[in-house]
C-alpha cells in the first residue's frame, strides 16, 4: 500500500480500479469454468419488455461489462500512464479501450449464441423453394418421384408430387405445399 500511496492521483486512481475490477474478473472466470451460475448478463428469455437489452438477449448494463469496461480502461490508464503525459488524452484512451473490451466481449457472446443457432431441419421451410428433379414426378399426382431442395446451406432428397404435368429428371420445379397425408412436396412446374 505503501507504494501506491508514493504514486501520483491518477495513477493510484488506475491502480485502485484494476486491482479490484482484475480480482473480480479472475473470480467471475473461474465461477464461469466451474458451472457457477451468477447473473452474467445473457438472458434467453425474450418476451418481456427490453430493460437494456439489445434484442439479442445481451444485457448492456451489466455487472460482467460493468468489469470488462473497468479492466480495459484501469488497465490501459497504468499501462500508457509514462507514454501520454497529458491526463485527459490518457483517460479518453483509457475510456475507448474500456468499450472496446466491452464490444469484444458482446462480439464473442454474438459468435458463442449463434452457435447454439437452431439449424434442425423443418419441412416448412421448402415452401417457396426452387428444386431440381431427381427422380421423375408423374402427372396429377399419379406417383412420386424425387427432388433436391436447399435449405439453410443443406441438401435434402425429399419425395414429390404435382397437380400438373410430368416433370422429368433433370427439371426443375417449385415446392407450392406439403400433402400433409403424405408428406410429400406439391410442385409447381
Amino acid at each position: 500500500m505503501e507504494l501506491l500511496n508514493q504514486l501520483e492521483p491518477l495513477l493510484r486512481t488506475f491502480w485502485y480500479v484494476a486491482i479490484p475490477s482484475s480480482l473480480i474478473f479472475l473470480l467471475q472466470t473461474i465461477m464461469t469454468f466451474a458451472g457457477g451460475h451468477h447473473g452474467d448478463g445473457l438472458d434467453g428469455n425474450f418476451d418481456h419488455h427490453d430493460g437494456g437489452h439489445n434484442g439479442d438477449g445481451f444485457q448492456i448494463f451489466s455487472f460482467r461489462n460493468l468489469i470488462n469496461f473497468l479492466l480495459g480502461f484501469s488497465w490501459t490508464g497504468i499501462s500508457l500512464n509514462a507514454t501520454i503525459g497529458n491526463n485527459y488524452a490518457l483517460i479518453a484512451v483509457a475510456v475507448l479501450v474500456g468499450l472496446g473490451f466491452v464490444w469484444m466481449f458482446f462480439f464473442m457472446i454474438k459468435q458463442l449464441q449463434r452457435l447454439s443457432e437452431d439449424n434442425s431441419f423443418q419441412m416448412d421451410e421448402t415452401i417457396g423453394k426452387e428444386v431440381e428433379v431427381y427422380l421423375k414426378i408423374p402427372a396429377n399426382r399419379q406417383g412420386r418421384g424425387k427432388v433436391l431442395v436447399s435449405v439453410k446451406g443443406s441438401t435434402h432428397e425429399l419425395e414429390a408430387m404435382t397437380d400438373g404435368p410430368e416433370i422429368p429428371s433433370g427439371g426443375k420445379g417449385k415446392v407450392v405445399a406439403i400433402d400433409q397425408d403424405t408428406g410429400c412436396l406439391i410442385l409447381d412446374s
